[in-house]
């Protein structure tokens, strides 16, 4: 599929979406399979379906070596970045906004409003966020459409209780007043490390985004507009009499605290000192531009490249400006264009696709000396990040080596992708060629430096779990912080036990207490970054099984015991994002091909390959298997910010499936793990962050 990634895109146009090329001639269509059928008749269907993904994805990889698939969030990302438009003064062409707006129109509900997942309940701040936007392109509110919506916005309780994001976009605009948002004065880059708030306590996405918003708090602009533009009309009492938001509530003692303290700052911020706050503008601005440099944009994420275009914009910069230029690129290049519509995506996600994607070829037989394994593990090789991050305030003696999510994001490698993309390349066999095995050592040794002292691994940060810090007004959404997980700490396992590491290595016997640690009573996982339990019982499953623990241990049979209970009766799996906010809801929600495999991966792991659950599972998704050998899933299995905001990877129904149907037919063969153990020379740094 050729992308245009890196390429600028003027207002007005997006990358174009390309249509699947028709299969290779020697993928042959095969009929549906239909269960129930005798399970002898799978290995045929199985080698048929195999072929068939193989060659989808041979006709999708990118001439350069890598796979990027569309990235789609809910409609709060082309909401804004359409509200940004109208900030920045850029007038969208009435083709484009259509096309903005039938996307949006598409995404809204039966309800009238507009969910952060496919099927789930109306969320206030998305439909607020969605209405003012149509409104922005025209959209009248007496159309029946707008009319759902606002009826939808007061019955949640009007605009005014919508979170703090969506608090300060309508302030932007001047929906409500300013005071309205939490205190954020910009001295808080001036802050001492040994404070109870510093930035390095907070996550690298949280940073991005803060502190550009700290330079617009502390000038608060208001893009004007006219009376019958706004959304007034989403507030049950008048917004200009707004004031404190945030509410004192019975028996949360420190979150009053940091109430308190919130309008404590408020009172008292005409009071600093204005050399201090040149000071710490200057501070802010210096710290924005820095991470400003890349082609990627500031933390290769929407709302830190929104914030801090808007930054520049408040501190009077043209748009000649080439932190400026270079961030508006970044976004436009954001843009997918499907034709009828246009959506703008949260990010790219190009270096995880690619390894996911090289990890189910290899493990569906792809031989390591094809041209698109080669070009794959050459094109993840020239993105491995050589230079130093904020990684490095907390590990200054430690070499970088580490990957990215996105093209690029030199700043933020994270040890997410990083053992995924080892996982990968030895599973490539990029091992056994000299060149690469220095540059392998570095990558397992930048992860093997970035563990935290609870024996886990977040996925940016070091011991980023002050907790405490999810209470301040501001941190409304919960999503403050990095802390340590079990789907990375596992991922960090697996890949040291395919390098012939055991339980007398101290990082990994941590790794493996902390793991233990974080089971649930019913047996399963959390999922941190994927939906939910049983992408997380998948991940450590795949772990343990990895480092050789006895399939007949109490707590993996438990985790089969709870995978097996949750097939569903067409014998796929699936997990609605509601299990984030209500644990009885863990491994329960319509089935889906990428849920399905994270299930048989996890059975097969554990050794269950011949378990009749297995075999049903596999039925499931040769029977689902569309006619260009992917599956059509539209649900959100991806996890941004639990319980506030989802992802749809377009990528993980076919990558995934293929993944587990490889596996199967390998282990169904008597074939082992591959690539087990290997071995590499280990420098006298291995070990030495215990």
């Amino acid at each position: 599929m050729e992308s245009t990634a890196g390429l600028h895109h003027p207002i007005g146009s997006a990358r174009q979406s390309v249509p699947l090329e028709p299969l290779p001639p020697s993928i042959d269509p095969i009929p549906p399979f239909r269960f129930p059928e005798r399970i002898p008749s799978l290995p045929q269907h199985l080698d048929k379906a195999l072929r068939r993904s193989l060659g989808l994805f041979c006709s999708l990889q990118h001439q350069e070596g890598y796979w990027v698939f569309d990235l789609e969030a809910d409609a709060t990302i082309p909401s804004e970045y359409i509200l940004l438009q109208r900030f920045l003064g850029r007038n969208l062409p009435s083709a484009q906004a259509e096309r903005f707006a039938l996307y949006l129109r598409r995404r809204q509900n039966e309800s009238g409003g507009w969910s952060l997942f496919t099927g789930g309940k109306s969320d206030l701040s998305a439909t607020v966020k969605a209405y003012f936007a149509l409104k922005l392109l025209g959209d009248r509110p007496d159309e029946p459409h707008m009319r759902k919506a606002r009826q939808v916005v007061l019955d949640l309780g009007g605009a005014s209780k919508v979170n703090v994001f969506t608090r300060i976009a309508l302030a932007l605009f001047g929906q409500i007043p300013w005071r309205t948002a939490p205190a954020m004065p910009v001295e808080i880059v001036l802050l001492p490390r040994w404070f109870f708030f510093h930035l390095s306590k907070v996550s690298y996405w949280s940073r991005t985004v803060i502190v550009p918003l700290l330079l617009l708090y502390a000038h608060r602009p208001i893009c004007r507009l006219r009376p019958e533009a706004g959304v007034g009309e989403l507030f049950r009492e008048d917004p200009q009499e707004l004031r404190h938001l945030d509410h004192f509530t019975p028996r949360e003692g420190r979150k009053n605290l940091f109430i308190a303290l919130d309008r404590l700052l408020k009172a008292g911020e005409r009071f600093i000192p204005a050399p201090l706050r040149r000071k710490a503008l200057s501070r802010a601005e210096e710290w924005t531009r820095e991470r400003m440099r890349g082609e990627g944009g500031i933390g290769a994420i929407f709302p830190a490249m929104a914030n801090a275009v808007m930054a520049l914009q408040v501190l009077g910069y043209e748009q000649s400006d080439p932190d400026f230029q270079r961030g508006i690129k970044a976004i436009d290049d954001l843009l997918l264009d499907r034709g009828e519509e246009v959506l703008c995506q949260p990010c790219h996600s190009p270096i995880w696709d690619t390894c996911i994607s090289l990890s189910a070829l290899t493990e569906a037989g792809a031989p390591s000396q094809s041209p698109e394994i080669e070009a794959a593990v050459a094109w993840l090789f020239d993105r491995q990040i050589m230079e130093r991050g904020d990684w490095s305030d907390k590990r200054p003696q430690l070499e970088p080596g580490g990957w990215a999510f996105q093209f690029e994001n030199t700043l933020y490698p994270d040890v997410d992708d990083t053992p995924m993309v080892l996982i990968a390349l030895l599973r490539a066999g990029a091992h056994q060629q000299e060149k690469y095995r220095p540059r392998l050592v570095r990558g397992v040794n930048w992860m093997l430096g970035l563990q935290s002292s609870d024996g886990g691994w977040g996925a940016f940060d070091i011991d980023n779990n002050a907790h405490y810090l999810n209470n301040i007004p501001f941190a409304d959404h919960g999503a403050l912080l990095d802390p340590s997980t079990s789907d990375v700490t596992a991922r960090c396992v697996e890949l040291l036990s395919m390098l012939g590491f055991d339980r007398t290595f101290p990082p990994l016997a941590r790794a493996l207490d902390f793991l233990r640690d974080q089971q649930e009573e019913c047996g399963a996982w959390y999922g941190r970054w994927g939906v939910n339990y049983l992408y997380g019982t998948w991940s450590v499953l795949s772990a343990l099984g990895h480092i050789g623990e006895d399939p007949q241990s109490p707590r993996i049979r438990r985790a089969v015991d709870w995978i097996i209970s949750c097939q569903n009766s067409d014998h796929g799996w699936g997990e609605s994002c509601e299990s984030y906010a209500d644990p009885a809801l863990a491994g329960k929600g319509e089935s889906s091909a990428s849920q399905t495999a994270w299930a048989l991966l996890g059975l097969m792991a554990a050794g269950r390959v011949h378990d009749p659950a297995v075999q049903r599972g596999i039925g499931y998704l040769l029977r689902t298997q569309n006619v260009r050998g992917g599956w059509d899933e539209d649900l959100f299995t991806g996890t941004g910010f639990p319980r506030v905001f989802y992802l749809r990877y377009h990528g993980y129904s076919h990558f995934f499936p293929l993944w587990a149907l490889g596996v199967y037919r390998r282990l169904i063969n008597g074939e082992t793990t591959r690539q087990r153990e290997v071995t590499l020379e280990a420098p006298p740094s291995w070990g030495g962050w215990t």
